[in-house]
């Protein structure tokens, strides 16, 4: 078998997978390699020996090649898988586990072979499979497509799902190749206009999707694991031209608060474990109480010379 390494420019990738499998890291700029495999006479193998120290980057995003006696590593478990052809379209369910719990992955394939793919906490998958059903009855109670109907944006019914820091819309919408699902994924600290992650389920796979969906909940339930407390929502605000975002998350080491400031083309972040809070709000505290203070004193002695100008 030969191992053949395409390269592809920075940022062209569309495989988002550290949704639920690790932090979500800064844009990068080095290249990217896929791994395509073909066979010959006799096994051999082709190797650029500049491109070795990347097998381990792309095991991280898929398990793609491993050599003979060595496993994939074990940070992310595949539990159980479906595939559903509908339409044209692949479907790709998979339960997956890692230090944070469990999750499922769901991966659409286009005819052409373009990949998309969203990533559900079992407990959002759970909200989703219910909102099929809703999705279902509603697209049942429908008559012929009218064009003359149709709305300028196309939805014709629409749901919004929220867990933690990310906001996951259903669209049942219609355009002029029929009706179908979009599932888009936000995430709340990215700044307006940027990256989401989509599917679009045709309508009329929709309780195929779901029967399917629930099998795998019947299977693994509806608790994410990790942390058994409900994390706080994030919160925002905004100073001048600048955006704060506060999201709680948790991750092998525990809760922790990101704190992100986003300005236009412009993102950065800190990230406090939670063991540490009470020490940052105490130093916040602290320097409140000074900027206060001094600025009391300063206010008392304009008013000290202000009183001494009018006795004279």
């Amino acid at each position: 078998m030969v191992l053949t390494f395409l390269k592809m420019e920075a940022g062209h990738e569309d495989f988002d997978h550290d949704e639920y499998s690790r932090e979500r890291a800064p844009a990068a700029h080095a290249p990217e390699f896929r791994v395509s495999c073909s066979h010959s006479e006799g096994p051999s193998v082709s190797l650029s020996e500049d491109l070795t120290p990347s097998i381990n980057d792309l095991s991280r995003i898929g398990g793609i090649w491993f050599p003979p006696g060595q496993q994939q590593p074990q940070s992310e478990q595949e539990l159980a898988s479906k595939m559903l052809h509908i339409q044209s379209k692949r479907f790709y369910l998979d339960v997956k586990q890692n230090m944070r719990g469990k999750f499922i992955k769901i991966a659409e394939i286009g005819p052409d072979g373009r990949r998309s793919q969203v990533f559900l906490a079992l407990s959002i998958a759970a909200e989703f499979r219910d909102h099929l059903n809703l999705f279902s009855d509603y697209y049942a109670s429908l008559g012929p497509p009218n064009p003359d109907t149709v709305p300028d944006d196309g939805k014709l019914k629409s749901e919004v799902m929220v867990k933690e820091n990310r906001r996951y819309y259903l669209d049942l919408k219609e355009n002029q190749r029929g009706r179908f699902l979009r599932v888009s994924v936000v995430s709340q600290t990215m700044s307006r206009g940027g990256p989401r992650s989509q599917i679009a389920i045709p309508a009329q796979g929709m309780i195929e999707f779901r029967d399917a969906l629930t099998d795998l909940l019947e299977e693994f339930g509806t608790e994410d694991g990790g942390f058994k407390g409900d994390l706080p929502e994030g919160k925002h605000m905004r100073v001048d031209s600048k955006n704060f975002y506060f999201d709680i998350g948790q991750n092998k080491r525990g809760v922790y608060m990101r704190i992100s400031e986003v300005k236009t083309n412009f993102r950065t972040a800190i990230t406090i474990p939670e063991k540490s809070w009470y020490r940052f709000r105490d130093i916040f505290a602290d320097y409140c109480n000074k900027i206060k203070d001094g600025a009391d004193k300063s206010s008392g002695g304009n008013a000290s010379q202000d009183e001494t100008s009018t006795s004279k």
